[in-house]
């Protein structure tokens, strides 16, 4: 079989390493390529110098190159409907179209999605480019802090959380200044600060079918004791055991992703692929902060270690219809991603630094190489 991974972040390290190493991948002399590669990538995968979103010229390539099955990780090809033209040229592809990946892409399409569907998510208030004035008054009068989202995608830098009006102030014309949603004028939400435990949770689904992947959590401020600006993420732990218990998984299921999963169908947006479930529980009550339409960076590559059965199984279950046959089996182990960034990020960072020291000391540890950090994860 051969395998085309689109990206070539750490993530996209992670998922390489995982699908190589997959029996199934193995036994069959499979073939794997990755758009880009990098160091870590092109340990396991070939080069492919063709762009995430260049969408004719990767076809092209993998019909011209007989790819069997293509897998994305990153969100934006999603969000533009890379599934979309592949599955219009007949190709199988892992991940969900561009409609359900909406989910992601507009925070505000998700929030109304919950709120139609009576989804537990924190209370929101939605702002425009033409409503200003409304969000002032509003910010004036809120409790603080306070939640403010970009309403597209910023990489998982587009949050703020503002202590004071100030901050909130500081935070709104930050994103009228990125304008990420251009002529249309940039959007926001302004939401209720929820208090509690974060989890990341994985949930691979057929669009009817779903598994869910051990729960994770991850650490976004960029120093230590959770101070800080937000990053894309600085370190995950999995399994989450702390605070996890039996009454709280059937809540997420039953709660959150069932309802989720049946909104999407019926609304014409059957998602396929990874949905990630970013999640605050308080009391013991689950509620969503986001949702992704593919795999979280850097959760990935502390919840990848942890799967004994087939990895690529699970993938093209995923995109076959067949996740009901497909039996989930995880390893004992625990571990720890540790994110390794040049000095000054999330802001103005030094690059094309080299990077030294990558041997791995022992068995237990993993280096996964991103475009910008090196991932460690230790197992024990």
């Amino acid at each position: 079989m051969k395998i085309l991974l689109i990206g070539n972040g750490g993530r996209e390290n992670a998922l390489a390493w995982k699908i190589y190493n997959s029996k199934s991948f193995r036994q069959s002399e499979s073939k794997l390529y990755c758009t880009i590669g990098s160091p870590g990538l092109d340990e396991f995968s070939v080069p492919v110098d063709i762009k995430p979103v260049d969408f004719e010229k990767l076809i092209k390539f993998v019909k011209e190159e007989g790819i069997d099955f293509t897998v994305v990780g990153p969100e934006v090809p999603l969000s533009l409907g890379i599934v979309n033209e592949f599955e219009k040229n007949g190709l199988k592809i892992f991940g969900p179209c561009k409609e359900a990946a909406e989910i992601e892409s507009s925070k505000i399409f998700a929030k109304d999605l919950m709120l139609s569907h009576n989804v537990p998510t924190a209370n929101y208030k939605t702002f425009i480019k033409n409503n200003l004035p409304e969000a002032g008054e509003f910010l004036n009068k809120c409790e603080y802090p306070v939640v403010i989202k970009d309403d597209g995608l910023a990489a998982g830098k587009g949050v703020v959380i503002a202590n004071n009006l100030e901050e909130a102030n500081e935070a709104v014309d930050e994103f009228r200044k990125s304008n990420r949603s251009g002529d249309a004028g940039f959007k926001f939400i302004i939401e209720e600060y929820l208090k509690g435990e974060e989890i990341s949770v994985f949930v691979i689904t057929d669009g009817d079918d779903y598994v869910v992947l051990p729960y994770s959590q991850d650490h976004k401020k960029i120093r230590e004791g959770e101070k800080g600006k937000n990053t894309g993420g600085m370190g995950a732990v999995a399994p989450l055991k702390k605070f996890m218990n039996e009454d709280l998984d059937n809540r997420i299921r039953s709660e959150i992703i069932e309802p989720t999963l049946k909104a999407l169908r019926e609304t014409g947006r059957e998602f396929k692929g990874c949905l990630y479930c970013g999640l605050m529980v308080t009391d013991n009550k689950p509620y969503v902060i986001e949702f992704n339409c593919r795999f979280g960076d850097p959760e990935t590559q502390a919840v990848l270690p942890l799967i004994e059965s087939d990895f690529l199984k699970l993938l093209l279950a995923s995109s076959g219809k067949e996740i009901k046959e497909y039996s989930l089996v995880v390893n004992q182990n625990f571990t720890c991603c540790v994110v390794m960034a040049s000095k000054g990020y999330p802001d103005n960072f030094e690059t094309e630094k080299e990077i030294k020291g990558l041997d791995v000391p022992d068995d237990k540890s993993i280096v996964f190489q991103s475009e910008q950090n090196i991932h460690k994860i230790t197992k024990s």
